[in-house]
């Protein structure tokens, strides 16, 4: 097992799973959404990112296996990025190993780094809330809540709490604050979307910015976002493509188990025979399963 335990927080990886758990100062966004489990079969790629301090480790997921980054489209900063850990100076050896037993693993199962078709990863836990600006957004996977504080615009409060049933949402959209442009988290009601400013809308969070805190917004957006109509279907549907069919193989038994390990070096073997893989990818992907048996 590779493990790296850093102030910003602790990944460890069994050769099945890399499981994150956030730092007691991480950002919000990271804190909130707590422990991840992230699959074998979810990861596109690994590496880290040396730098005069230390450096920083990346999980690089595909496409579309979480529902945070989709929600997200790559507006996290690297801070609020739950697969990013910043690297003391004195860890950057545990780091690259780190990142050679997931590349080891990652071509023994041959996992492809391509998109996915469903949400591998379960998303943020219910009931999950978040927000800011001029107000809070919380969602129960039937019900979403918009709650005014006394700074949001009387068009909005003079309605009290917006309650709206996820029947109703068409889609959902965050967009954190950037320089003096805010942001928002605007849910898009089936009849259409409204033409008003996220200020005036009351279907949408004015965020501006002010806290780190404004990000956990997109939590809400994750968590609406896999259970809107489309991404449903989708988790709901038979596992067509050849990717996810890989994760009902008798490859996903235990890596303790003998005869797998076997197969394992058998497909190898094949592979480098055919010309896949090169002589040095060989043997460090054989040495991996040796070290496993």
């Amino acid at each position: 097992m590779a493990e790296i335990i850093q102030r910003d927080g602790t990944w460890t990886f069994d050769g099945d799973t890399v499981r994150i758990v956030p730092g007691g100062k991480a950002h919000p966004v990271r804190q909130e959404l707590g422990e991840i489990a992230v699959p074998l079969e979810a990861v596109a790629g690994v590496s880290f990112e040396p730098d005069r301090k230390g450096g920083r480790l990346r999980l690089r997921l595909r496409g579309g296996a979480c529902p945070v980054l989709r929600a997200a489209d790559g507006r996290l900063k690297d801070g609020a990025d739950p697969y990013a850990l910043t690297v003391e100076k004195d860890r950057t050896g545990v780091a690259e190993y780190f990142v050679d037993e997931v590349r080891n693993a990652l071509l023994i199962e041959q996992v492809p780094d391509t998109p996915v078709d469903r949400f591998l990863l379960p998303g943020p836990a219910l009931p999950v809330s978040g927000g800011g600006g001029d107000g809070t957004a919380s969602f129960d996977g039937e019900t979403i809540r918009l709650t005014w504080n006394w700074k949001a615009e009387e068009s909005k409060t003079a309605g009290g709490v917006s309650t709206l049933p996820l029947s109703r949402i068409a889609a959902v959209r965050w967009l954190p604050s950037i320089g003096l442009e805010n942001g928002y988290l605007r849910f898009e009601p089936v009849e259409g979307p409204v033409s008003a400013p996220p200020k005036y809308d009351p279907y949408a969070l004015d965020l501006w910015g002010m806290s780190k805190k404004e990000h956990t917004a997109v939590l809400v957006a994750a968590a609406v976002l896999m259970r809107l109509p489309g991404p449903r279907a989708a988790l709901d549907a038979p596992q067509a493509s050849p990717s996810l069919a890989k994760a009902a193989e008798p490859a996903a038994a235990p890596a303790g188990d003998h005869d797998v390990l076997l197969r394992r070096l058998r497909e190898l073997g094949e592979l480098h025979k055919a010309g896949v893989l090169t002589d040095e990818e060989f043997s460090t992907a054989k040495q991996a399963v040796l070290r496993s048996m």
